[in-house]
């Protein structure tokens, strides 16, 4: 079929041309994004209820009261006078209670051992609601493009965050053990906060369409962004010292601040051979290097501060504001926790102010490297 000839004098806005659809980039595959979204707040509210409720079995001792593990006859607790007794039994071989808690009532031990189960419970809950909602969108074939294994991943992290949990609690049941192993509670505090990492990240990433994040990396601010991915790994291992401190009780063992004691440094630090397990047991020492990471911990938060307040962008200043705010109070509340022992109420609160740090620094560091748009009036 011959086209008609097009007049020289033909305007080229008159001509018709194929018009891009909008969104494209997220046309293909986008997925249930905001679904998906939803999903993963309420397993990141449960993250977060699981860390406090772990937090408070630790600081009521109630951790070794649950001698086996079993993911799934554990599930129902004692339901007879028998099966009661059959656990008070199990406890009463383990060193916690022939050293410690010789003599305790049968009452005494419940309350302990309903913490525990509360804790392996809500893990139970964690991971039936990550697997019943991940198989609802991949049945239903509404998994974003590339998103699969970021979400396998979290569930994967789950499983073995359970591993993790008896291989904790195991340590303590060896004979000469009174609490589990310090380390063996750092890598299981230390995975949930990953866990948790990880679902908040990939929350704020499903808040915006994917052409929209490729657009603000492009105005993302590199320098921010590197230093708050380094303030991200320090809080982390200042996480991991606190959770030393927690393994050993060492927050009660110094009831004075700025000085340990009568001086600057702990009295007789390196008593115990070989002398690497001093950086693990030696209450004085742990908790001498806890304060000392705190310390340093400020000092480069207010260097991302600084650098944060000269960002152009309203949304990110106000993040990396939000995040030295958070810093302060968590400073504060760990110097009360020392001061008065480390007592439950004021401990836990001291443990749930680092989830909220956690997340303020991931919330400074997505926003650094994907600024929200702004108005030329409001920059």
């Amino acid at each position: 079929m011959a086209t008609k000839p097009r007049s020289i004098f033909e305007e080229v806005s008159d001509v018709q041309k194929p018009v891009a659809a909008p969104g494209g980039i997220d046309g293909k595959g986008k997925g249930a994004r905001g679904g998906i979204r939803v999903w993963l707040m309420i397993l990141f509210a449960m993250v977060v209820a699981m860390i406090a409720v772990g937090g408070l079995t630790r600081l009521t001792d109630s951790g070794l009261s649950i001698t086996e593990w079993a993911p799934l006859s554990g599930a129902m607790p004692p339901m007879s006078a028998e099966a009661w007794d059959a656990e008070f039994e199990a406890y009463k071989l383990i060193p916690e209670y022939i050293e410690q808690n010789a003599g305790m009532s049968l009452s005494e031990f419940k309350e302990i051992y309903w913490w525990e189960w509360g804790h392996r419970q809500l893990g139970r809950v964690i991971g039936l609601v990550w697997a019943v909602g991940f198989l609802w969108f991949f049945v239903r074939r509404q998994i974003p493009v590339g998103w699969t294994g970021r979400l396998v991943l979290i569930g994967a992290l789950g499983g073995l965050q359970g591993a993790i949990g008896w291989w904790m609690v195991h340590s303590g049941l060896q004979a000469g053990m009174l609490d589990v192993a310090s380390y063996r509670l750092a890598t299981h505090l230390g995975l949930a906060f990953v866990i948790l990492g990880f679902i908040a990240w990939y929350v704020f990433l499903l808040g915006r369409r994917e052409a929209d994040l490729m657009q603000a990396r492009r105005s993302g601010e590199a320098k921010l962004f590197s230093m708050s991915t380094g303030l991200m790994h320090f809080a982390f291992l200042q996480i991991l010292l606190g959770a030393l401190v927690a393994g050993i009780d060492a927050g009660r063992a110094f009831p004075t601040w700025p000085l340990m004691g009568d001086g600057f440094f702990p009295p007789e630090p390196f008593q115990i051979t070989p002398i690497w397990r001093n950086f693990f047991e030696d209450a004085g020492l742990v908790q001498f290097i806890h304060r000392m990471s705190g310390y340093l911990l400020l000092a480069f938060g207010v260097v991302v501060w600084l650098r944060g307040r000269k960002s152009a962008n309203d949304q990110t200043r106000f993040a990396v504001n939000m995040v030295f705010a958070v810093l302060l109070v968590q400073m504060v509340i760990g110097i009360a926790t020392a001061l008065y022992s480390a007592p439950v109420h004021i401990a836990i609160v001291h443990q749930f102010t680092a989830i909220l740090l956690w997340v303020a620094i991931l919330r400074a560091r997505y926003l650094a490297r994907y600024p929200l748009p702004q108005s030329i009036k409001g920059t």
